[in-house]
């Protein structure tokens, strides 16, 4: 056990670093994703914008070309959602989130999934396609000839998202792809079959890796699996033990850095879903209580958000206007001028890389 206790400010910026979220990082795109573990994609454009807030000097084509030459697929990953991720990672993690996008997608189907067999369905489809590649909507067409009972929908969804490991084939999932995709099997699309391990302790490494110090509750939230007290209970030996304010366990890598609570954190503007937001049990590291309603909205959509002093802050948004794109940024507390002078800046930054153009208007506003 070490002794050290940390607060909220050490526990922000030890995140933002291993988010690479206090200085724009010179690694490859491939070396970032390894290093991030995932980022959140049900969006197509909001890994190019996390990868924008977190990497000097990326463009849009260095996302898009490792997805077009198989080294990066968009496939559901953590918490049963869609995630950008290293070919390498998703062979290697995807079996261990088996039990999570299960227990997922039959407490998201309710009825239309009870009394299904998953690993019949995986067999099914895994016959279509096969053949050629399916878009979500035909590939349940097609299943209801073997499941003439069952609703469409529920079956596609169910073996692309849950059964059967599948990757979309670009341009689905790439910039400004929409939401149109089709799927191919992970094995025929990577030439090689994902790990045939459940065990969940390398993906736990990784997590601290990318999100720690952080709590077995943390661990769940990530992933969306379950016993990780248990777990880490098993690894706690090989681990550095700490604790929060509260008294509460904190688990890292030995050798982890923690970077001094005062160390500067510049503005970053992410992207809706993004994970910094979405990987803990207690997100006051990343975002206070108090502005959590405005920025998770009903329906499961999480906004954009701006990164103030390592914080949330405020939302932001991009809206077409004729031959004109608009970036509108709305702080949730007054802040110095110098502070909306640095957001401002940023914004034009962000919306010159969404746009591929200068001189499109930012507008900064405050919630009154």
């Amino acid at each position: 056990m070490n002794d050290r206790t940390l607060s909220v400010r050490d526990l922000n910026r030890a995140t933002l670093q291993r988010q690479l979220l206090l200085r724009r990082d010179e690694r490859s795109v491939s070396d970032a994703l390894g290093r991030l573990v995932a980022l959140q994609a049900q969006v197509p454009n909001a890994p190019y914008v996390g990868l924008w807030s977190r990497l000097d000097g990326f463009d849009k084509a260095d996302l898009t070309g490792l997805m077009e030459r198989r080294e990066v697929v968009r496939a559901t990953m953590l918490r049963a959602t869609l995630q950008v991720v290293t070919a390498e990672d998703y062979l290697r993690l995807r079996t261990s989130l088996r039990p999570a996008l299960v227990k997922a997608m039959r407490g998201f189907m309710g009825k239309r999934a009870e009394g299904l067999d998953f690993d019949e369905l995986t067999r099914a489809a895994r016959e279509l396609l096969a053949e050629r590649p399916y878009a979500l909507g035909e590939l349940g067409e097609a299943l209801l000839k073997s499941y003439p009972d069952r609703d469409a929908p529920a079956l596609s969804y169910i073996a692309l998202r849950c059964a059967l490991p599948v990757v979309q084939r670009p341009p689905g999932g790439s910039w400004g792809s929409g939401s149109s995709a089709t799927y191919v099997t992970a094995d025929s699309w990577l030439g090689a079959p994902c790990h045939d391990t459940e065990e969940p302790e390398e993906l736990v490494r990784r997590y601290l890796a990318a999100f720690g110090p952080a709590t077995a509750k943390d661990v769940q939230v990530w992933s969306g699996l379950t016993g990780m007290t248990a777990v880490l209970k098993r690894l706690r030996g090989e681990l550095t033990v700490l604790r929060d304010e509260n008294g509460t366990e904190l688990f890292d890598l030995p050798g982890a850095s923690v970077p001094d609570r005062d160390t500067p954190a510049p503005v970053r503007l992410l992207p809706e879903y993004d994970n910094l937001l979405l990987s803990h049990h207690d997100r006051n590291r990343v975002i206070p209580d108090a502005h959590r309603p405005r920025v998770f909205r009903p329906g499961g959509r999480v906004l954009p958000t701006v990164l103030l002093d390592g914080f949330v802050a405020g939302v932001w948004k991009t809206e077409r206007q004729r031959s004109t794109t608009r970036l509108t940024v709305t702080l949730f507390t007054d802040v110095p001028e110098r502070d909306k002078e640095a957001v401002t800046e940023e914004a034009a930054r962000l919306l010159e890389f969404i746009t591929g153009e200068p001189g499109h208007p930012v507008e900064l506003r405050t919630e009154s």
